[in-house]
């Protein structure tokens, strides 16, 4: 049986990416969600579905492994564990460098510059729990996720006593009677206690992954083109519709978007289509994939700064702070998230511990020829493989 899930890391790459240009969108064009912006760039309006995916993604990945051997978590701790190690040093350096940026270079919401309870708030993760200034605007989806893999195990459980119909229906049927009871209360991103309404998209991936063991008949249906069946209709009413309508109506588009999702994902691992598949391993996207999660991080503190310290002083506003966003800001994030992943968070994908992180650290001494060969990396869960970020 096939290990490794092909297609997963290049989807990542292509999720970050997405959210990349989705705030220099957002920031470029004011009066979100009455956006300025011409028409033809609503494309990119769809930013908080592209958060929605990578949790759709990070529960799909997460499951994998249990899918292949029962359902089971191979024991709570140590799943807690091992995402602790994996999202908090680079979601901590993110944090550090969001401050910073935040208070001395440009403020990251209308709520004024973070203060001392965004510290304690957003260091510990409970940013979905309570309210404080945020420090990068991006770090919602951070306290969500965090949330979600408390539910994982308990997920795992129900899908292995009773079904997969049984784990979605728990999580998604009192979001849809809480939607239809009380339409006006319905969260909106920058809110609390989303993870919640999120629980059914992530839950859609986890037992998405049951394809990964599903008979063959199964494997070879057309997942891919189920996916844009179902993907079409809630995409183009959002498109017709236009960005207010869209924002609105949140609520119910994170639901009816996952089915959709979880098709796709399960298409790419199922190797189809094709084409697909191949372009999602180039080399590219893979490596782009590799650090979606710094990228993810740390793209937001960079784009705000590009548009509103470097670009009054270049370009007119509006679309030409765009372009010029796109121009600059967008390598600019791409390369500083490279160089940001290659510190705070590849070492942490490729060690699984602080022993085993000091001894790669420390300077090679002299070895016998055969053990002068290059490492294989160990099975290291990463965001998505296991998983944001999701961050994200």
């Amino acid at each position: 049986m096939r290990r490794q899930v092909l297609g997963l890391d290049g989807l990542r790459g292509l999720a970050a990416l997405y959210v990349v240009l989705f705030h220099c969108w957002l920031y470029a064009f004011p009066g979100y969600p009455d956006s300025s912006a011409p028409r033809v760039l609503d494309v990119l309006m769809f930013g908080r579905i592209a958060v929605v995916f990578f949790l759709v993604l990070s529960g799909f990945s997460l499951a994998i492994s249990p899918a292949r051997h029962g359902w089971r978590s191979g024991g709570v701790a140590q799943f807690l564990r091992r995402r602790a190690w994996r999202i908090l040093p680079p979601y901590w350096a993110a944090l550090a460098l969001s401050l910073v940026v935040s208070l001395f270079v440009v403020p990251a919401s209308h709520y004024g510059p973070p203060d001392g309870s965004s510290l304690l708030v957003y260091g510990l993760v409970l940013q979905d729990v309570f309210f404080a200034p945020t420090p990068n605007g991006a770090f919602w989806s951070i306290g969500v996720e965090a949330e979600l893999y408390l539910l994982f195990p308990l997920v795992l459980l129900v899908r292995r006593r009773f079904s997969a119909a049984a784990a979605v229906a728990c999580v998604t049927l009192p979001v849809i009677v809480r939607g239809l009871l009380a339409p006006g209360s319905n969260p909106v991103e920058g809110d609390n206690w989303l993870a919640p309404h999120l629980a059914p998209v992530f839950v859609a991936g986890v037992v998405g992954a049951g394809i990964v063991v599903a008979s063959e008949r199964v494997r070879r249906l057309p997942w891919g083109w189920f996916a844009v069946l179902a993907a079409l209709p809630v995409l183009g009413l959002g498109f017709v519709q236009g960005s207010v309508w869209t924002v609105r109506h949140y609520f119910w588009i994170d639901l009816a978007i996952a089915p959709a999702m979880t098709m796709l994902i399960a298409a790419v691992a199922t190797g189809q289509p094709a084409f697909l598949v191949r372009m999602l391993t180039t080399r590219p996207l893979q490596r782009l994939g590799d650090f979606s999660y710094s990228l993810y991080l740390i793209h937001l503190p960079i784009v705000l700064v590009v548009i509103r310290r470097v670009a009054p002083h270049v370009v007119a506003p509006g679309l030409h702070t765009f372009c010029f966003t796109l121009l600059l800001g967008l390598p600019v994030s791409v390369l500083t998230a490279w160089l940001f992943s290659q510190i705070f968070e590849l070492p942490f994908k490729r060690n699984r511990s602080w022993k085993s992180l000091m001894a790669q650290s420390r300077p090679s001494t002299t070895v016998p020829e055969e053990q002068n060969q290059p490492p294989v990396p160990e099975a290291t869960p990463s965001r998505g493989k296991s998983p944001s970020a999701p961050v994200t």
